[in-house]
Order: C-alpha cells, then structure tokens, then sequence
C-alpha cells in the first residue's frame, strides 16, 4: 500500500485514536467495537506470521502454528522484504519490552 493511500483524514484520524489508546483493556474495547472478531484475529495472525518469518520458521511451521494460508504468508513476507519497515518496527520495538 502507498503512503499517499493512507494519507485520507478519517484515516488519519483512525491512527491518532489507536495511537490515544492507554491500555490492553481499551484496545479491546476500542478493536472489539471497530473490527469484526475475524478481522482483529486476521491482523493478529499476520503479526505472528512476520514474527515467525523474521525467526526464520519455513512455510509449512507457519502454516500449522498459525493456520495462515500460504498466499498470506506470502504477502507477510513480501511486505518484510519489499515494504515499508512497518512489521520489523513493530517486531523490534515488542521484542524489548
């Protein structure tokens, strides 16, 4: 996705309410309501494909830890390779805390 896509007010003001969260307590008030549950375990699958892929895990252990097809496995790894850093950001910045 290109930046200039995401650059939309009610995006941006969708970010800016992510970024006011306080708690794991509101993000699950604040995701349950906004996202379907399928949607939030979508995103949270994706997150814990980049980890895997970043571990070095192949396909197949992916695959059977997570359920994640291999075209979404696919997509993880091309947006880790080709994208904006977004993923290895996030998985550095989890890994210390």
């Amino acid at each position: 996705m290109q930046l200039e896509k995401l650059e939309e007010k009610h995006i941006k003001q969708l970010f800016r309410c992510i970024l006011s969260l306080e708690d794991i307590d509101e993000c699950y008030r604040f995701f349950e309501d906004l996202c379907t549950v399928n949607e939030v375990k979508s995103m949270a699958q994706r997150l814990e494909v980049a980890r895997m892929l970043r571990g070095k895990a192949t396909y197949n252990q992916i695959e059977e830890a997570t359920g994640a097809s291999t075209a979404t496995i696919s997509r993880v790894k091309r947006c880790l390779e080709y994208g904006e850093g977004g993923y290895l950001e996030i998985l550095q910045r989890i890994a210390k805390a």
